[in-house]
């Protein structure tokens, strides 16, 4: 899969060789530049938007597990929580895990295999125990009726 892009890459020069000689190859090789630099140009803003951030920290966990899709990248998540995630695995262990957490508490650990999400999990904290007997309604006195006097 991965020779695909250099192979139709190689193509495509062929055929702008062949078709316009060198100013063929000189818009093919333009386009390909700005096709890099855009994309540079997106990773260095996912980047600047996520050292802003703390470390490992996403503004809704419960909002960033529906947005997650299989086989999306690291640099599409880091640019859906906008912070770098917490990494959980070793430095260069297979599968990489990182972790993201709101502010209740709730996470997404995230496992990547060779670069591209496999699987997700989202962690919610307990609930505390609510009470068994409902709260009986209390009357305020703005809830009285006005006496005529």
């Amino acid at each position: 899969m991965k020779f695909l892009v250099p192979l139709g890459l190689a193509t495509l020069f062929v055929v702008a060789w062949s078709s316009q000689g060198w100013m063929g190859i000189a818009m093919v090789g333009g386009g390909v530049m700005m096709w890099g630099l855009l994309h540079l140009t997106r990773m260095m803003a996912v980047l600047r938007r996520a050292a802003n951030q703390p470390k490992g920290w996403v503004g809704s966990a419960v909002m960033l597990n529906a947005k997650l899709k299989k086989g999306v990248n690291l640099l599409h998540i880091i640019a859906l929580t906008r912070a770098l995630g917490e990494q959980v695995s070793g430095q260069g262990e297979q599968p990489e895990v990182f972790r993201w957490t709101d502010n209740g508490g709730s996470s997404v650990t995230c496992q990547l295999v060779n670069g591209k999400l496999a699987s997700w999990t989202l962690h919610r904290p307990d609930e505390p125990d609510a009470p068994d007997t409902p709260a009986a309604p209390s009357e305020t006195p703005a809830a009285l009726p006005a006496h005529p006097t």
